[in-house]
């Protein structure tokens, strides 16, 4: 009977563990938008005028252009995060099926199977949220990595818009120069 309950604790510890670790992500997934947008990356912020309706064009539709990529790698992002954490309950969702399973057989054994019981069920237990750690392990490393993805393609983008902002503002210069 101490054996059974011993398990039985032991078991309630490792699952009780397990839900602690599985509601935090094990790597956080942030995004840069708010720090693009801060420093005047993105949008008009900052942007004047210069007086020259061609080149004021042309800078407006580096912005557009460049808001319109910005809004495409957070709509990846936001994609990303979310399938991750799907998959992330998923696997709970199957890790405490597979414990609920392990101690029902437990509890249906036989008194003299009962330890032996308990010990399979035990080993089941881990097996599980072994399993279900792994999958939610490379979930985060999967969007992590489309994060990352998507953040360069957003530098790039805003590399892209000041290029041309500033191609367009040189070109207004030339033009009032003359």
């Amino acid at each position: 009977m101490n054996k059974l309950l011993a398990t039985l604790i032991a078991g309630l510890f490792a699952t009780s563990v397990y839900a602690q670790t599985t509601t935090a992500p094990a790597t956080p997934v942030t995004t840069t938008t708010d720090t693009t947008m801060s420093s005047g990356q993105s949008g008009t912020a900052g942007t004047t005028s210069t007086g020259n309706a061609d080149a004021d064009k042309k800078i407006a539709k580096a912005n557009e252009k460049e808001a319109k990529e910005m809004s495409k790698q957070d709509e990846k992002i936001n994609k990303a995060v979310d399938k991750a954490n799907e998959k992330k309950a998923k696997a709970h969702d199957k890790a405490e099926k597979k414990v609920a399973k392990a101690h029902e057989k437990v509890a249906k054994a036989d008194p003299e199977d009962k330890a032996k019981a308990a010990a399979k069920a035990e080993e089941k237990t881990a097996e599980a949220n072994y399993d279900a750690q792994k999958t939610m392990i490379k979930a985060d490393e999967k969007a992590q990595k489309k994060v990352v993805d998507a953040n360069a393609d957003k530098a790039k983008a805003h590399a892209k818009a000041n290029e041309k902002r500033a191609e367009a503002t040189a070109e207004a210069h030339k033009d009032a120069a003359k």
